[in-house]
């Protein structure tokens, strides 16, 4: 078994991302329509006006992981596939001590706006659009933890499905089955 955790949202108690946007760039991107999510993601990301380190220490000082987090990456030694950037995700598993194999897009920090730079080269070909499932590992079975718009494709390609939030909502509404989780001593519970 492969287990692969999203990170914001699911690995943490809030999405970092969003709230990195809403202290450290312009959450008003919030309200403007987009053709597409990479599109979205984009902008949003651009937005963001500090510094690197000012952005890691930010994330150190704010992000809060989520009950069970520890126990199941020493159990499982799981992948996080994230849509979010290393210079929010790092700092924060650095602080919590752990060392965990993470893909996710990056970026180029500027004080003009950084510049999103998605890990995948095009667009999905199943969604069509700048997702994860090109991030997943090939191994199987295959154990998806997410909770938003984000892993809707890449949730579609696992064996097992564990969902909360929004994700939750989209895989009931596509009768797609999922397990459900609010911790991830829930998650742990449920694959030992």
């Amino acid at each position: 078994m492969r287990l692969v955790l999203d990170w914001d949202g699911t690995c943490t108690v809030q999405d970092t991302l969003v709230a990195a946007v809403h202290a450290l760039g312009d959450p008003g991107v919030y309200d403007r329509e987009f053709d597409s999510y990479g599109e979205a993601l984009a902008a949003e990301v651009g937005t963001l006006r500090a510094s690197a380190a000012d952005a890691a220490s930010w994330a150190v000082e704010n992000v809060r992981v989520r009950a069970g987090f520890h126990e199941l990456v020493a159990e499982h030694a799981p992948l996080i596939v994230s849509s979010g950037l290393p210079q929010l995700i790092r700092p924060v598993l650095e602080r919590e001590g752990i060392d965990v194999e993470l893909r996710s897009n990056d970026a180029v920090p500027s004080r003009d706006g950084w510049q999103l730079v998605f890990r995948d080269e095009g667009v999905c070909p199943v969604c069509h659009d700048k997702c994860k499932r090109r991030s997943l590992p090939s191994e199987r079975p295959l154990v998806y933890v997410g909770d938003g718009y984000s892993d809707r494709c890449a949730a579609r390609a696992a064996d097992r499905i564990f969902a909360r939030d929004s994700l939750a909502g989209y895989l009931a509404s596509e009768r797609v089955s999922f397990e459900p989780f609010e911790t991830l001593h829930d998650v742990a519970g449920a694959i030992s």
